[in-house]
């Protein structure tokens, strides 16, 4: 097994020694107005995400047009709403695909989607989608990942309520559909996601469970939790985003603004480059003042033969002189020659 196994996305390599390929997730914040879709992907690319990502869904392709109570929400942001009412709300009409792919190539960003059935796919596929994401809510179903899989475009898989043992099926899933490149990322379906709730020290298991490239969905409403994910093998980062949190559509309050995304990637980034290797030597930013540490120095003249007591030789900065370890090994001994006071004790001042 590779010690960074490793996916590639429109050109961009994606693994732990890697910097962190930041998504980020529109879902429904287009709020119905295209405009706004496009503004959100410039957005994205201003803030340095690496990715833009799509649902790609209508509401009968992933529920039923049934008031019943199987079909009503209870509790949390959309309490009262029917699942048929939330997704015609929020969902991206499939006339929008084609325009929205364009303009993120036009500002260089990648763009993908999450499909949520397999007309979806030959959508996406008509669009030359350069990878696809499984969504937490589909990770139970084996035959939407094998046709995804059947395109032999890179998948990312989100865990979200899952087990090890589903998480488990669904890469053997992903494996039997004919996918050579896969990702997973850590994720709580909750929405927000308290960060008391990411056990973030599932990703390194993660990663040692299942020898794969490993992420994190966040849900929480801040950069802290997937910023931290970083530091423990996080290769992807995903995050929803909006232009503005109070804009009232079904996504907004717990997505980033761009301000918060420009945040996130630099950050990130920054945590990327701070775990380097492991390494004791001197590092660049330290060589100039390896010279300000401690050695020892003679405090008082002394003459050639006279006996070096502790009272002549003392431990300061800076370091010219012999490491203070070599203390007493300078004590007792005699002086070579006339030193004055002052000086830095050198191996050929001691007989």
């Amino acid at each position: 097994m590779s010690r960074h196994p490793s996916i590639t996305i429109a050109g961009r390599r994606i693994a732990a020694n890697e910097p962190p390929f930041v998504v980020a997730e529109m879902s429904a914040n287009h709020n119905g107005d295209i405009e706004s879709a496009f503004k959100i992907v410039e957005a994205a690319k201003q803030a340095g995400a690496d990715a833009v990502k799509l649902q790609t869904y209508r509401p009968d392709t992933i529920t039923l047009n049934c008031e019943s109570e199987d079909f009503r929400i209870h509790g949390g942001l959309w309490d009262g709403r029917t699942l048929h009412e939330l997704y015609q709300e929020a969902h991206m009409p499939w006339e929008w695909h084609a325009p929205l792919f364009a303009h993120a190539r036009k500002h260089g960003i990648t763009m993908f989607s999450s499909p949520f059935d397999s007309t979806a796919v030959d959508l996406l596929e008509n669009l030359n989608a350069p990878a696809y994401k499984i969504a937490s809510f589909e990770i139970v179903d084996p035959a939407l990942i094998k046709y995804v899989a059947s395109t032999g475009k890179p998948m990312i898989i989100s865990t979200g309520m899952a087990d090890a043992l589903e998480i488990e099926e669904a890469i053997d899933a992903a494996r039997e559909g004919g996918c050579r490149e896969l990702a997973i990322l850590h994720c709580v379906s909750g929405y927000p996601a308290p960060a008391a709730d990411y056990n973030l020290r599932t990703i390194p298991d993660i990663i040692q469970r299942f020898g794969l490239v490993t992420g994190l969905s966040d849900h929480t409403l801040s950069n802290t939790t997937a910023i931290a994910s970083v530091a423990l093998g996080a290769s992807i980062i995903e995050k929803h985003f909006t232009l503005d949190k109070n804009g009232g559509g079904p996504d907004d309050s717990f997505s980033l603004e761009p301000d918060e995304l420009a945040a996130l990637c630099k950050d990130s980034k920054t945590v990327w480059k701070s775990l380097g290797k492991v390494d004791y030597g001197h590092k660049s930013s330290e060589l100039a003042n390896v010279k300000f540490r401690r050695s020892l120095y003679f405090v008082k003249d002394l003459k050639k033969g006279d006996v070096i007591t502790a009272d002549a030789v003392r431990s300061v900065r800076p370091g010219f002189g012999l490491a203070p370890k070599e203390l007493m090994n300078v004590i007792g001994k005699r002086a070579s020659s006339t030193i004055l006071k002052n000086t830095a004790v050198t191996i050929k001042q001691i007989i």
